[in-house]
C-alpha cells in the first residue's frame, strides 16, 4: 500500500490514553482541555472525562499518559526536507533525518529529489519508502523529481513515480530554467494531482553570488544575489500557473517582491500555495556577517524590510504554511571559505520553538501558529495527517510550552550540526511525540506507576 494513505499499522493493543492535557486544534482554530483516547494506532475519542468513563466501558488495563500543563499537538508535517539518502548518507540518512524530525514534533516529512541516483524513477521512490518503513520513524511522503537528473531538459516519469508513492514534484536546488519544460511540468502534475514546487531563482541573475546583495554583502566584500533573482522566477511561474491551471508551490519565499506577487495571484484566482523557512522569519543577512558559513543558503537570507514582509504575510494567509528546508551537511562543506560552503541549514529540532515564538510575538494567535506546521502543509501537498480528528491516525505531538533549552548542535539527533541557531534560547519542545499512537520519541522526566486498571508508563 502506497504511503500517500499513511494507514495506521493493524493491531490489538490497550486503550491509550493522553489525559489533562490542554488540546490544540488546529482545524478548529481553538484550544480546550480535554482527554485523547488513542486505540490501535487510531484516535478513538476526544472529550473531557475519558478517564473516569474508561473503567465503566471494561478496559482492564489502560496506558495513560498525564499530559497536566502540556499542549496535545497533531505531529508535526514539514513538506520541505533533505533525508540526502540514497547517495548522500554521510551528510544525512533516512534514519538519522526521520529521528531528527520526531525529537522536533515532527511525525511527517515531505522529502526532496535531490539524492544519487535522483529520485526521478518508480525504483528510487520505491527505496526511499523501504527505507523509512525499516526506520520506523517519522512517515515519510517522497517528492519525485520534475526533471530527469534535474537537468532540466526532460520530464521524469511523473505516471510511475506517482504509482510508486510521490505527492509532488520539484528539482529543488535546482531553478527549472526552460518555461516551456516547467509548462508541461505544470499541466502534466495537474493530472496526477500534485502540485509542482518552485525553486525560484534565476541563474543568470545569481551569477555566481554568495550572499543576499546590499549592505552588509558590500561590507563583506562577497558578491550578491539580488533579490530579483527570485521574484524574476516567481512572476515567470505565476503566468505559468495562470495558463495551465496547474498548482504551483512557491518553496522557501524570501522577498518583499515575491510576497505582492503571490498576494495578486491569489486574489485573481491562481493557483499558488507557498511556504516560508523560519531562518527566513527570524534572520536577515546581518547573520552573515563573520563570515558565518552556518548562515549560508539558498534563497539567502535578506533584509529587515523582507523578513517583515514574510511575517504579514504569514499573518493575512498569503504564506500558507512553514517549512524547514532541512538541508544537512557535512562539518567540511561548511568549514571552508565562505564563497565554498554549501548552502543549507538543519531545522527539524528547531522549528517548533521558532513557530511559538510567533505567538509570543503577536504574529499569530497558537492554532492558526500550528495549522502552518500541521494541517495547512498537509493541505498543500494532500496528505491525511495533521489534524486531531477522530478515526485518523494518532500523530501526536505532546509539548511543553515552558521548557526552556540551549541549541547545542552536539546534542542534536541530525547526523549533520549546521544550524545557524547554535546557542539561542529556545521556549518550548516536544517531550513526548507519538506515530500511529507509537512513542516514537520521549523526553519527559521518569513517572510513577499507577494501580494496575490505570498505570503511567512510557509506551
Amino acid at each position: 500500500m502506497s504511503e500517500r494513505t499513511a494507514p495506521s499499522a493493524g493491531r490489538s493493543e490497550p486503550p491509550l490514553l493522553v489525559a489533562g492535557g490542554t488540546l490544540v486544534d488546529p482545524v478548529a482554530k481553538r484550544t480546550r482541555r480535554a482527554d485523547l483516547l488513542v486505540r490501535d494506532g487510531v484516535i478513538a475519542a476526544i472529550e473531557a472525562g475519558i478517564s473516569e468513563q474508561l473503567p465503566r466501558r471494561g478496559a482492564s488495563t489502560i496506558h495513560r499518559i498525564d499530559a497536566t500543563g502540556l499542549l496535545v499537538m497533531p505531529g508535526f508535517v514539514d513538506i520541505h526536507v533533505h533525508l540526502r539518502e540514497p547517495g548522500f548518507e554521510y551528510k544525512e540518512t533516512i534514519a538519522t533525518g526521520t529521528r531528527s524530525a520526531v525529537a522536533g514534533g515532527v511525525t511527517s516529512v515531505a522529502c526532496m529529489a535531490n539524492t544519487r541516483p535522483v529520485n526521478d524513477s518508480p525504483a528510487v521512490t520505491r527505496f526511499i519508502l523501504e527505507r523509512a518503513h525499516a526506520a520506523a520513524l517519522a512517515k515519510v511522503f517522497p517528492i519525485g523529481a520534475v526533471s530527469l537528473g534535474l537537468a532540466g531538459e526532460q520530464l521524469a516519469p511523473f505516471a510511475g513515480m506517482f504509482d510508486s508513492g510521490i505527492v509532488a514534484v520539484s528539482d529543488d536546488g535546482h531553478p527549472v530554467m526552460d518555461a516551456e519544460l516547467m509548462r508541461r511540468a505544470l499541466e502534466c502534475a495537474k493530472m496526477f494531482g500534485m502540485p509542482v514546487i518552485d525553486h525560484a531563482e534565476d541563474r543568470a541573475l545569481v551569477a555566481g553570488g554568495v550572499m543576499h546583495e546590499g549592505a552588509v554583502s558590500l561590507r563583506l566584500g562577497l558578491r550578491g544575489i539580488p533579490a530579483a533573482a527570485e521574484d524574476v522566477m516567481v512572476a515567470r511561474d505565476i503566468a505559468l500557473a495562470g495558463l495551465t491551471g496547474g498548482h504551483l508551490h512557491v518553496a522557501h519565499i524570501s522577498s518583499a517582491g515575491s510576497v505582492r506577487m503571490v498576494r495578486m495571484a491569489r486574489a485573481a484566482g491562481i493557483r499558488i500555495t507557498t511556504e516560508v523557512s523560519p531562518h527566513h522569519l527570524w534572520l536577515t543577512d546581518e547573520a552573515v556577517t563573520a563570515y558565518r558559513t552556518n548562515a549560508k543558503m539558498a534563497p539567502p537570507l535578506r533584509t529587515e524590510g523582507d523578513r517583515q514582509a514574510l511575517l504579514e504575510g504569514l499573518a493575512d494567509g498569503t504564506i500558507d504554511c512553514i517549512a524547514t528546508d532541512h538541508a544537512p551537511h557535512h562539518k567540511d562543506e561548511k568549514d571552508v571559505e565562505f564563497d565554498c560552503a554549501a548552502n543549507g541549514v538543519v531545522g527539524l529540532e528547531t522549528m517548533l520553538p521558532l513557530v511559538l515564538r510567533l505567538v509570543e510575538d503577536g504574529v499569530l494567535d497558537l492554532p492558526t501558529a500550528i495549522a502552518k506546521i500541521s494541517s495547512e502543509p498537509a493541505a498543500v501537498l494532500g496528505l491525511p495527517v495533521g489534524t486531531l480528528e477522530v478515526g485518523r491516525a494518532a500523530d501526536l505531538a505532546i509539548v511543553d510550552p515552558a521548557r526552556e533549552w540551549k541549541v547545542d548542535s552536539a546534542e542534536m539527533f541530525s547526523k549533520s550540526k549546521n544550524t545557524p541557531f547554535e546557542g539561542w534560547t529556545m521556549r518550548g519542545r516536544s517531550v513526548l511525540t507519538m506515530v500511529d499512537g507509537r512513542t516514537v520519541h520521549d523526553d519527559r522526566a521518569p513517572q510513577p506507576v499507577r494501580g494496575a486498571a490505570e498505570r503511567e508508563v512510557r509506551p
